[in-house]
């Protein structure tokens, strides 16, 4: 056997195993109907993993190319009316299946378009998304590229081998230990965020903390629940660059009075900011509040699915709630926005408390949070 031969064993090897952790995160079966999603053929070895897996069970997988870049006509000379409609062969897919898994490779960020126009792309996108979550047991499969490496400055070995980890940690009693500490804070009142002097206040009394630990999400592990919905007060600073739907946003800070955003700022980004915030009555408030759990990884990637897991962050999505965690607001947008929190060079740490319990002080996280971290790799 050669090295180049090898190398493609390897390869092939990885993708079978993560394959079956992703299909037993959503329970895959005999009779399954199971709708899958590509964005790009850079991912669609993971695809051909999971799509064996999936018929290995005796369900039946269907594959549907979402790639990203014909997205670049489609902003180019669609109608807005066109953009904002939800793509119908999607819809189709989320109404037919029991299953939905989507693979999202981390392509390069590129966007040159108007930001209204890709404003109301997203809000199409949003309805499929609110398909798929009031109707099927789905995950997303984020998948590191070079070519996102190489377009925000990263290297490429760390991105993936931080990856890798996040499927090689022992996932056996996350589940169980991070609901050990949902429990506990089903019953607080408030959650504060602090950094240099700003503060922003956050009423969960009444609402579920649920658990993500390897059955949604690919890199998954974080905590959440939904803030109630007119209470949300103070600012909040996001500093530093992040992406989405492949747009550039760097310090941004949102104001927050009842509940709703009543000021944005940004130093790029800012006119699609307040297109998306823009998007429908639900979207200026904030649907979830999360916080990683995730200690594999460390690298801020700028990519929301991964960072909002690593473990010293914590994440609000603007828009929809989750309703298992008793949230009510609505919204075709449901985006997630990071705040690490903890002291990495010069950055700006914080401080999370609950009902006044530090869980991360001084950019520090505290044993609370950290012993209920998914951290070491099966076998380290």
């Amino acid at each position: 056997m050669n090295a180049e031969t090898s190398d493609t064993t390897a390869g092939a090897e990885e993708w079978r195993r993560i394959a079956v952790l992703v299909a037993d995160g959503v329970a895959v079966a005999a009779g399954d109907r199971v709708s899958v999603f590509v964005t790009d053929s850079s991912a669609m070895d993971a695809v051909a993993a999971f799509v064996d897996e999936c018929w290995r069970r005796g369900a039946l997988p269907q594959v549907i190319s979402t790639d990203e870049r014909f997205d670049a006509g489609a902003l180019r000379w669609a109608s807005l009316d066109t953009l904002t409609q939800a793509p119908p062969l999607e819809v189709a897919a989320m109404e037919w299946c029991d299953v939905h898994v989507s693979f999202r490779a981390m392509t390069a960020p590129v966007v040159d378009a108007d930001p209204a126009r890709i404003a109301a792309l997203r809000h199409g996108r949003g309805v499929v998304s609110t398909l798929r979550w009031q109707g099927t047991r789905w995950a997303l499969v984020r998948v590191p590229t070079p070519a996102w490496a190489a377009a925000t400055g990263l290297d490429d070995q760390v991105l993936r081998s931080e990856w890798t980890a996040s499927f090689d940690a022992d996932w056996s009693d996350a589940a169980e230990r991070m609901n050990a500490l949902c429990a506990r804070l089903n019953s607080a009142q408030t959650v504060v965020i602090e950094d240099s002097g700003r503060r922003l206040e956050l009423p969960v009394a009444g609402r579920r903390w649920v658990a993500f630990a390897g059955e949604a999400n690919w890199p998954d592990g974080e905590i959440a629940t939904a803030p109630l919905e007119g209470g949300v007060s103070g600012s909040i600073r996001f500093p530093g660059d992040f992406y989405f739907a492949g747009v550039r946003v760097r310090d941004l800070t949102l104001e927050f009075e009842n509940g709703l955003v009543v000021g944005e700022s940004a130093d790029d980004g800012i006119e699609f900011v307040r297109e998306l915030l823009d998007t429908d009555a639900g979207s200026r408030r904030v649907g979830e509040f999360g916080i990683g759990t995730n200690a594999a990884l460390s690298t801020p990637t700028g990519d929301l699915l991964i960072d909002e897991k690593i473990l010293g962050t914590v994440h609000l999505a603007l828009g929809r709630a989750y309703p298992q965690c008793g949230g009510v607001n609505d919204s075709a947008l449901h985006w997630d926005i990071v705040r690490d929190l903890r002291r990495r060079g010069g950055a700006q740490h914080g401080t999370l408390t609950v009902d006044g319990e530090p869980l991360i002080l001084d950019g520090v996280v505290q044993p609370v949070l950290r012993d209920i971290a998914v951290a070491h790799p099966v076998g380290s």
